[in-house]
């Protein structure tokens, strides 16, 4: 969009989501907390592993103002080892017991690319919603979410907006058809795309995501976009994560999925005064 200016920015998707009977409106857009329970996730900060800093963490989201704490147990790290399902469950076994304890009405999502372990967390430990980095590469995961009845993010790993316009809108309807009601799409930046130019190729453009209906997730924080372009390293990346959630905001996102909450949250703080909503 070329010159956009403040009257010209896209309104999220009028949209909302039932997390286990409670209504969620996602065209009031929010910040999503990440919260990692691995040894080697990109960002180390980001890395909790006792029971203490897994409970800080969970509350320091919440009181910074973040909506949804998004708990990962395998790192998707470009390079990086992939945790076993075993190691993977055990994590999350561990971790959130303590989360629920420390935040009891919190929304949890699970960062997960396994359907065994997305039934597990929903079934025996109340995790709210369903995130997939693999977009359903999981032969079950899309009839295994369908039957919990939780909203799943949808990501995807398709190196151009035409292809991930073709490929979402395919998955979309096999999910629909299975039942699947509550979806939010993620255009997986840093997934499946040219480091630089792929990536913002597409935050150019990510308005025209809003065609397929669902409410946009971007998880762009600290990620290589950001420290490749600028020779920086992700510890030095806070200040170009939050000019790309700005963008991103103005293009129409509803959930801002970040390491940094506080800063996420004044973000769209501005961004809202200036939106007369």
């Amino acid at each position: 969009m070329e010159n956009m200016s403040f009257s010209q920015k896209i309104q999220p998707v009028n949209y909302t989501i039932n997390v286990r009977g409670r209504l969620m409106n996602l065209s009031k857009p929010c910040v999503m907390g990440i919260l990692n329970v691995t040894p080697d996730s990109f960002f180390a900060d980001s890395r909790v592993q006792t029971e203490e800093a897994i409970r800080n963490r969970a509350n320091q989201i919440i009181a910074e103002g973040g909506r949804i704490i998004d708990v990962g147990a395998c790192s998707t790290r470009p390079g990086g080892e992939v945790a076993s399902e075993a190691e993977e469950m055990e994590r999350l076994a561990m971790a959130l017991p303590i989360i629920r304890d420390a935040q009891p009405d919190a929304v949890i999502s699970i960062d997960t690319f396994r359907a065994s372990i997305a039934r597990r967390t929903v079934e025996e430990f109340g995790a709210d919603i369903i995130n997939d980095v693999e977009e359903g590469s999981d032969p079950d995961m899309f009839r295994t979410v369908a039957e919990l009845g939780v909203p799943y993010i949808l990501m995807s790993k398709a190196a151009n907006l035409h292809d991930m316009l073709i490929n979402s809108a395919r998955k979309i309807q096999e999910l629909r058809a299975l039942g699947q009601k509550d979806i939010i799409f993620d255009p997986g930046f840093g997934f499946g795309k040219e480091p630089i130019e792929g990536n913002y190729a597409l935050l150019s453009e990510m308005e025209k995501l809003h065609v397929l209906g669902l409410p946009i997730l971007v998880g762009i924080s600290r990620k290589r976009m950001i420290h490749q372009l600028l020779g920086i390293t992700p510890q030095e990346s806070l200040n170009g994560t939050t000019v790309l959630n700005t963008i991103s905001l103005m293009k129409g996102a509803s959930i801002l999925r970040v390491h940094d909450v506080k800063q996420a949250v004044e973000a769209l703080s501005i961004y809202e005064k200036t939106s007369n909503r």
